[in-house]
């Protein structure tokens, strides 16, 4: 009998057949027949509210799940799917990351999602989500950053401690240039003529040097506020200062951060064993230079963990918008007080795709308009004239942001149109170079326009004729820049040689002309010069604290010595000089006309000498210095000769020359010590000449 199924035994059969051969589905066999079961093509994509990269702590469930959606070609939700999600990348030896579903179904909005738990490394971890083989789209790829759970404070002493190593570095390299710059820079801004061309190169090669164009206004500013220079005349210089600082930000935008420790390396061997004065402070710049480059590295990296952060990026998208751009530019820059520092910052964040080229125009045109700050503030105490300067400064960048502010996108396209290849970092630096370039081939030709608009702005302001005695020259915002300072130094003691000069012009008259009124004023005048011989020894001391340079030091020294010598001459006129004048103008007695002739003629040639004194430790003219010590012994010998004549007058019976004999010959005395002291100042410069030489 053959063995035969009818209809109604055959699904028996097949229920014990699979009894004694159980199928082993596996997820994606059912996968597939569950969607070829649809007759259709399905799709998977990903739903995201904020897209991107995750981020979340280790050993945390990240905070947003990762959620998908399967449609249909025509982009139908389609339910009941199953979704296989697993973790296929993670940080070596990471432990305990998890997925809180392997395998989940699609809901009647086609949607599936699983949670991720990071694990305890920090770094990326990869998911991924499939529905089958054989379909054009079937898998999604979700990333997600794990970090460590201090990063926030990672972050800030990163970030603060790289700033503070960058702004050291750029400080010791501008302090290295200067000192190896020498002399030059010292009278450079003195200098500045009405031509508004050299007026721009000198304001760029200083703003260079010094490495900050703040700097180089506050300086302007003091230098105005002494009457050196004219309002005027700072223009130009300010627009060249911009250029300087674009300089340093081409400087910034070199990538040799791997290198800024060789070059820590190298400055601070030719610092520290170099014997010529000159290399040990291009030692300085190089050390400087590193240092600057390892704190940009140390921000650079402590910024990697924001750099997928949304709430981050999402502010940073909003600063291509120019009006907001331009204020958070102003004002950063204004905190700092360096546009310098502000730009490498910038440079930074570009350097980790944090910042895009249409956000960085517009904080580049706020960190112009935050420049201005600095000078602002240190002429709030200043004259009428210094005040201008600052508000000069202030239009001129103000007028760069008026020109760019609407032409940022279009800035932005030249520019990479200008430099296909160009990193973004070196984009940046030459927005800037372009924006301040424009600034001045716009402004150097109307400057006379510039200055008339600061006058009517700023006005003549009121004259206080109750002006208090003060220093002139000093400044106390130089001090970081002491080669500037002590020029400032040596025309505040000029300024006190020249009291001490009106002093001793005025002494003479109480004795020839009887008359006492200029006594009151050589007291005041006293006064006046122990004021400055204060302050100006307080200066100095501070100038000294900021630089250890030997050579500064015994320029300085030099200048104590000879501000001495104009004190001790200022002693003699108010002290010996004024007490023996009080009490001639009050006695019956004359000098003889020969007598009266001589103190004159002698007066005459002491004052010549203080001349000369003052001439030499303005110019350290050495000439004019060999010839003090020939006059000097002239006049020793001239004044014993007068001595000798008065003498001769007594013998010969004449009673002016007896009754005035006292007090003629203290004078002469007296006369002859202000000549020794004159010479001193002479003899300091000699000694000090061959000293350096």
């Amino acid at each position: 009998m053959g063995f035969g199924l009818n209809g109604m035994g055959r699904p028996f059969i097949y229920i014990f057949l699979l009894m004694l051969f159980p199928l082993q589905l596996n997820a994606q066999d059912s996968i597939s027949h569950q969607q070829n079961s649809f007759g259709r093509t399905l799709h998977i994509t990903r739903i995201e509210e904020t897209p991107g990269i995750k981020t979340g702590i280790c050993n945390e469930q990240l905070g947003v799940p990762f959620i998908v959606r399967v449609t249909t070609d025509t982009g139908m939700p389609v339910a009941n799917v199953e979704v296989a999600c697993n973790i296929f990348a993670l940080p070596e030896q990471s432990k305990g990351s998890s997925l809180s579903h392997l395998r989940t179904m699609t809901d009647s909005l086609g949607l599936a999602q699983t949670q991720l738990t990071l694990g305890s490394k920090t770094g990326t971890y990869r998911v991924s989500c499939r529905i089958s083989e054989g379909f054009p789209d079937n898998e999604v790829i979700f990333i997600a950053k794990a970090k460590g759970k201090n990063w926030v404070y990672m972050l800030v002493i990163g970030l603060f401690g790289g700033l503070g190593l960058f702004l050291f570095g750029m400080h010791t390299m501008s302090e290295g240039m200067q000192q190896s710059a020498g002399e030059r820079l010292r009278n450079i801004l003195e200098n500045v003529t009405r031509n508004r061309i050299v007026g721009a190169g000198i304001g760029t090669v200083v703003t260079t040097v010094i490495q900050s164009s703040s700097a180089t206004s506050v300086m302007l500013v003091s230098f105005v506020n002494a009457n050196l220079l004219q309002f005027r005349q700072t223009i130009p210089v300010l627009l060249g200062a911009a250029i300087g600082t674009t300089i340093t930000a081409q400087m910034i935008a070199f990538k040799i951060t791997e290198y800024s420790l060789l070059l820590v390396a190298v400055g601070f061997f030719m610092q520290a064993f170099s014997k010529r004065e000159q290399l040990k402070w291009v030692g300085s710049s190089l050390f400087g230079f590193g240092v600057l480059f390892f704190g940009m590295h140390i921000m650079s990296n402590a910024m990697v963990p924001i750099r997928d952060w949304a709430p981050f990026i999402e502010l940073l998208l909003k600063l291509e918008n120019p009006l907001l751009g331009i204020l958070v530019g102003a004002v950063f820059t204004a905190l700092i007080q360096s546009s310098s520092a502000f730009i490498g910052i910038m440079i930074v964040l570009a350097s980790q795709g944090l910042l895009s080229l249409d956000a960085s125009i517009p904080l580049l045109l706020g960190s112009n308009l935050g420049t201005p700050v600095t000078a602002l503030l240190s002429s709030m105490k200043a004259g009428i004239e210094a005040k201008k300067v600052a508000v000069a400064f202030l239009i001129i960048k103000l007028i760069s942001v008026l020109i760019f502010t609407g032409w940022t996108i279009q800035l932005g396209k030249f520019l990479v149109q200008m430099a296909p290849e160009a990193s973004l970092q070196r984009l940046i630096a030459n927005a800037h170079t372009i924006i301040n370039l424009v600034l001045m081939i716009i402004l150097l030709p109307v400057t006379p326009q510039v200055a008339r608009l600061v006058d009517w702005l700023v006005g003549k302001g009121k004259e206080d004729h109750k002006i208090s005695f003060n220093t002139l020259y000093l400044d106390n915002a130089t001090i970081t820049t002491p080669s500037l300072a002590l020029n400032l130094a040596k025309q505040e003691i000029l300024r006190m040689g020249m009291i001490v000069r009106d002093m001793l012009s005025k002494i003479i008259t109480p004795f020839i002309d009887k008359d006492s009124d200029a006594l009151n004023s050589i007291y005041t005048s006293e006064k006046n010069v122990n004021f400055l011989r204060d302050h100006i020894k307080d200066y100095l001391l501070m100038i000294n604290r900021e630089s250890s340079n030997s050579k500064r030091l015994d320029e300085s020294f030099q200048m104590l010595y000879s501000m001495n010598e104009f004190e001790k001459i200022a002693d003699i006129i108010s002290g010996s000089l004024a007490n023996r004048a009080e009490k001639w103008v009050i006695k019956e007695y004359e000098f003889s006309k020969d007598g009266k002739k001589e103190l004159i003629e002698f007066h005459q040639k002491i004052d010549k000498q203080l001349k000369r004194a003052m001439v030499v430790f303005d110019e350290t003219n050495l000439q004019k210095a060999a010839q003090m010590k020939s006059k000097h012994k002239e006049y020793r010998a001239l004044s014993r000769e007068l001595e000798k004549q008065h003498y001769s007058r007594i013998l010969e019976g004449m009673k002016e020359s007896q009754d005035s004999s006292k007090t003629h010959l203290e004078i002469l005395a007296l006369l002859s010590s202000i000549d020794s002291n004159a010479t001193n100042v002479a003899r300091i410069a000699l000694d000090w000449h061959q000293k350096a030489t």
